[in-house]
């Protein structure tokens, strides 16, 4: 039997947490599953590229003069400065991907959740990741070994002000085992995906469904 298929428009699934909670793992995690089909918003940043990092592919890196020229015309959805760095998404490209009926997620912080969310406010879905302590927090950002023990301090400093605002979010993930909180994400993608409001082509589906005669001929 060939599956139903039923037009609806697309959403933003926003992950936020304080850094090195896991929510860039568990983006990842989901926007290379196929099976779900997410569009992976990329950001532009001004701030200089890890080692580990692929331009491109974890962020567009450009500098402070491009950043404000996007900004300045109005092409950024959300834009925030975190630790000294500036960073933004581009409008256009979500805007495309939502009316085309596909679904992106994003890895943003709440100055750009709340952003987001005061222009496409229909099209949101929040989620914050906790971690499961603030010392286990501490052990996972001095484990990736990437920050200087100054970054990381200033990192665990501005979690405390971070964590504040996980009443902002619809949904709430404590990140202590990776599997499970990754589970629990698609449960929530899989229900936001079946809802009534984003089902654009449900009501000619159902009126074609009660027209249609109830005997196989």
């Amino acid at each position: 039997m060939q599956a139903t298929t039923i037009e609806r428009r697309g959403f933003i699934l926003i992950l936020s947490s304080p850094s090195g909670a896991g929510k860039t793992t568990l983006t990842r995690a989901v926007a290379s599953d196929p099976k779900w089909g997410l569009d992976l918003s990329i950001s532009v940043t001004t701030r200089q590229r890890r080692p580990s990092e692929i331009d491109g592919k974890h962020y567009n890196f450009i500098d402070r003069e491009a950043f404000d020229a996007l900004r300045g015309a109005d092409n950024l959805l959300e834009w925030a400065e975190v630790h000294g760095n500036f960073y933004g998404t581009p409008r256009r490209p979500v805007e495309k991907v939502l009316g085309a009926g596909r679904d992106m997620i994003f890895d943003i912080d709440y100055q750009g959740t709340r952003q987001v969310r005061g222009k496409l406010a229909e099209d949101v879905v929040t989620v914050f990741i906790l971690p499961p302590s603030l010392a286990e927090l501490r052990h996972r950002l001095e484990r990736r070994a990437e920050d200087s023990p100054e970054t990381i301090e200033k990192r665990l400093a501005n979690s405390r002000i971070e964590i504040q605002r996980w009443v902002e979010y619809d949904y709430v993930l404590v990140n202590d085992d990776l599997d499970d909180a990754f589970h629990a994400l698609k449960g929530i993608l899989t229900a936001e995906r079946l809802k009534r409001a984003r089902n654009t082509g449900l009501a000619d589906f159902v009126d074609g469904l009660l027209a249609e005669p109830d005997t196989i001929a």
